[in-house]
């Protein structure tokens, strides 16, 4: 792979051993997957941040990059962590795991990474078309490609915090345009109402087409909520990037259907509990201001019952803009969480056993990674099973 006499600097380590060892990763990835040079990115989104799911050994990895004097060249973001510190209360995190928490996300701050704990940076800030990214946040890489349309590779936590470190990041995959044609022409029968359902489709094409580029067609005017937790849950079973969809498509590609029935197994699959919930979450990947406002009217002026947790999970940039709303939830007995996610933080010793989602992408890990029962419902029936009628 060419690098410049810069890169090549850094990679002998004339920039200190932080860099260093982001340039080893950046290279290293480059050669792995047939890169001939590095490209600069306009902004890096990393995962791993959440305790839960990383744990120590990362943390200190986080924090010698820290003592080497490592900072972000570009701007850069992180993805949600364990807890919400402004709901200790309802999140009752045992003081261990908060130590730790705030540690990481310290670490991170150090290295002037913007703490903006979301999986929807581009709420914050919208990419502008073209531009080219790296980002780590699965269901984030796949909005950016397919709805943003930027460029981005799905990175890994250590890349993506390598790329922030350098500003660039190896020029394969997702930035390079004959890598982003679609290979499947995925006609979509049944016409889809609301996230879940289109949720359940990326869930039943992920498993169908393992990684293939997929061109939707028969989506009936998606809403760019709908795209969301399409991608996302694409993303969960197929390893995709990116998807296309529109009208047909002009090149001849091989053609799939899916029918009502296909995905109405899926909801079927991923519904693991029959008992009533003890958790209706929302918020995977987090919420926009329209879907926090739509909540807020479905609710209206009914009250949460009794012996079940409503949370919904935003980032504090669109919590902030929506306070009318959360206003509404929480007079209602919900939580507005922020800096956290349902999927990311200890659920079982919470007390929760059964949760009930909108969300196949929550839906497909929760089972595995909280050890919870899930059920997998559209949001104005979530809504309803949390409240009282």
């Amino acid at each position: 792979m060419y690098l410049t006499k810069e890169e090549e600097r850094i990679l002998e380590g004339e920039m200190g051993w932080a860099y260093q060892t982001a340039m080893k990763v950046l290279v290293k990835l480059g050669e792995l997957f047939g890169a001939t040079r590095l490209i600069p990115v306009r902004s890096a989104h990393i995962s791993g941040v959440s305790y839960k799911t990383i744990g120590d050994a990362p943390a200190e990895f986080l924090e010698e990059i820290v003592k080497a004097g490592g900072v972000a060249q570009v701007e850069s973001t992180i993805n949600p962590a364990g807890f919400d510190p402004e709901h200790v209360d309802e999140m009752p995190i045992p003081e261990e795991f908060r130590f730790k928490q705030s540690r990481i996300i310290n670490l991170y701050k150090k290295m002037k990474i913007e703490p903006t704990l979301t999986c929807t940076p581009y709420y914050i800030r919208r990419p502008e078309a073209g531009s080219h990214l790296a980002w780590a946040e699965s269901s984030a890489v796949v909005y950016a490609n397919s709805v943003l349309k930027a460029w981005t590779n799905r990175e890994g936590g250590p890349s993506a915090l390598a790329a922030a470190l350098i500003g660039k990041t190896p020029d394969y995959g997702m930035h390079r345009a004959e890598n982003r044609q679609a290979e499947v022409s995925v006609k979509v029968e049944p016409e889809l109402k609301g996230e879940m359902e289109f949720g359940a489709l990326g869930i039943y094409a992920g498993n169908v087409l393992k990684g293939r580029v997929p061109y939707f067609t028969g989506l009936r005017s998606p809403t760019e909520r709908d795209l969301k937790q399409l991608g996302a849950a694409l993303a969960s079973t197929g390893m995709n990037s990116i998807f296309q969809y529109g009208a047909e498509h002009k090149k001849e590609l091989e053609k799939i259907t899916v029918e009502e029935a296909d995905l109405k197994k899926v909801v079927e699959e991923l519904s693991t509990a029959s008992e009533e919930p003890d958790m209706v979450f929302m918020g995977c990947p987090h919420c926009s201001l329209e879907e926090i406002k739509n909540i807020a009217r479905l609710i209206g002026k009914r009250k949460v019952k009794e012996g079940v947790k409503l949370w919904v999970c935003t980032s504090r940039y669109v919590r902030e803009r929506a306070k009318a709303y959360v206003r509404m939830i929480e007079a209602a007995g919900g939580h507005v969480l922020c800096d956290t996610c349902a999927v990311v933080t200890w659920l079982r010793e919470l007390g929760v056993e059964t949760l009930m989602t909108n969300s196949a992408k929550t839906a497909y890990y929760a089972p595995v990674l909280n050890k919870v029962g899930t059920i997998l419902a559209p949001t104005s029936k979530c809504i309803d099973m949390a409240c009282e009628l």
